[in-house]
């Protein structure tokens, strides 16, 4: 085959891959298409990663080291991939997307180090100096790729709890992170403006830019660790996209490009969700503001039994269900779609309160009531759950905490004054299914546990259902 039709046919295939990304991102927008959008984007991976191996062939170079060393990188990887897929439950999702996230930095950022290892060796060699703009290219995805390293591992694991947000703390983390950026900005600009400073430069920004990720997500308050996934997983898309400017990948340019700029969308979204600016996130003031303020009056929690609130769900007219991480550690989905069901047979209408940041990642309830077989048109998001939450007789919440706190509302002292919240008190009752008084994922301390209109159900929330659910059984 002639090497120009060889390299059409190759290109063909790039192109081919590219549109299956963009196919593959559109079905995902919709839970019906979801499933196959998936596949589509997996397919033109697979396609990618093909014709990337094929093209140094193309280009008639000795290969065989080269092609050994790929080999061994993605049995290793494929086996990874492989066991964690298997492994991991639905409740530690959110920990694997920030160690994906971080993976891919990673791989960015050793790519932008070989580069301008690279480009150090033609400068000092007194060879012809890289340009300005691939030189740029280079250091900014070095740059990307070690914030979304370190930000991801630390997102890990405060997200799996080996960090404590009440005991790993900055002083002044506002200050040091601003301070840090600024060395990062000026360090680079003067290794591109005297590029023949030697390679020890690079080594000292790369060394700096993996602290200011230790320390830009380490502020960040674990209520709000949803806005850091969706930032975290922009920054790997665009350490990507820069990754493949740098060697001239045009799908690692444009699936960089998509996974970075539908990151920086959600992430703007669940900023609105929670009130917050993007500016906040990225100087790492995010979440950290003020003490809430002493709750006042009556302070007495009313407790209710399975049989009693069996009995209020059974004679609703409509029930409210409001999903939150307590339900995903209990693996609980099921028996709430049981629990509706049931309800259901007896005229009572059910359906689903879902926040945008419940959970430990956008769409984390979603998920787990889609894989627990609830009908999606059931899910209500934030606007439509607080309409129809005014006619619902019975709010239960189950696992969730501050989504539906309503010192969001009446507190300005509260780190979440002004964030947009399920109002469950609309409903003429609320039940709380909890296993015990403690604060939620934020540290911030919940009024509603004592209102007039609330009453707790305490326990796994797991054994909680079920034992409302036999309940129900027994009512007529």
């Amino acid at each position: 085959m002639e090497p120009t039709l060889f390299a059409s046919i190759l290109d063909l295939l790039y192109l081919g891959s590219v549109v299956m990304f963009v196919v593959g991102l559109r079905q995902l927008s919709s839970p019906v298409t979801a499933r196959q959008g998936n596949i589509n984007a997996a397919i033109g991976m697979g396609i990618a990663v093909i014709v990337a191996l094929i093209y140094p062939v193309k280009e008639g170079s000795n290969v065989v080291l080269a092609y050994s060393l790929i080999a061994l990188g993605m049995a290793i990887g494929s086996a990874f991939g492989w066991v964690a897929s298997k492994r991991v439950a639905m409740t530690d999702m959110p920990q694997m997307v920030s160690a994906f996230n971080g993976l891919g930095g990673l791989c960015s950022l050793v790519i932008a180090v070989a580069q301008l290892h690279d480009y150090q060796a033609r400068i000092d060699g007194n060879l012809m100096n890289p340009a300005f703009g691939e030189h740029l290219t280079a250091m900014l995805a070095m740059f990307i790729g070690g914030i979304t390293f370190t930000g991801s591992m630390v997102a890990y694991l405060k997200l799996d709890g080996k960090i404590n947000d009440k005991k790993v703390k900055i002083p002044q983390p506002t200050f040091v992170n601003l301070t840090l950026l600024l060395i990062l900005v000026v360090g680079q600009g003067i290794k591109l403006a005297m590029p023949e400073l030697p390679f020890s430069i690079d080594l000292l920004i790369l060394g700096i830019t993996l602290v200011y990720g230790i320390t830009f997500v380490i502020p960040i308050g674990g209520a709000d660790m949803p806005v850091v996934i969706a930032l975290l997983n922009a920054f790997s898309g665009i350490a990507g996209a820069l990754a493949g400017l740098v060697y001239g990948n045009i799908v690692m340019i444009v699936g960089g490009i998509l996974v970075g700029s539908s990151g920086v969308i959600l992430s703007v979204l669940m900023c609105n969700a929670m009130n917050r600016s993007l500016l906040n996130v990225i100087i790492g003031g995010f979440g950290s503001a003020g003490a809430s303020a002493e709750v006042d009056g009556d302070r007495a929690v009313r407790e209710i039994s399975a049989a009693d609130a069996a009995i209020l769900l059974s004679y609703s007219r409509s029930v409210i269900i409001v999903p939150g991480y307590g339900m995903a550690v209990a693996q609980a989905q099921k028996t709430v779609h049981d629990l509706e069901l049931l309800l259901e047979e007896k005229g009572v209408e059910v359906r689903y309160a879902i926040h945008p940041v419940a959970g430990r990642m956008p769409g984390h309830m979603n998920v787990l009531l889609a894989e627990a077989d609830v009908p999606y048109p059931k899910l209500l998001d934030l606007d439509d759950a607080n309409s129809a939450l005014t006619s619902a007789d019975v709010a239960v919440v189950v696992g969730a905490n501050d989504v539906v706190n309503p010192a969001a509302k009446d507190d300005p002292g509260s780190p979440i004054y002004g964030m947009p919240i399920l109002d469950i008190l609309q409903a003429k009752n609320t039940i709380v299914i909890k296993r015990s008084m403690s604060s939620g994922y934020a540290g911030i301390d919940n009024p509603l546990f004592f209102h007039e209109k609330n009453r707790m159900l305490f326990g796994d929330a797991k054994q909680a259902l079920q034992n409302l659910v036999n309940e129900v059984k027994g009512v007529s």
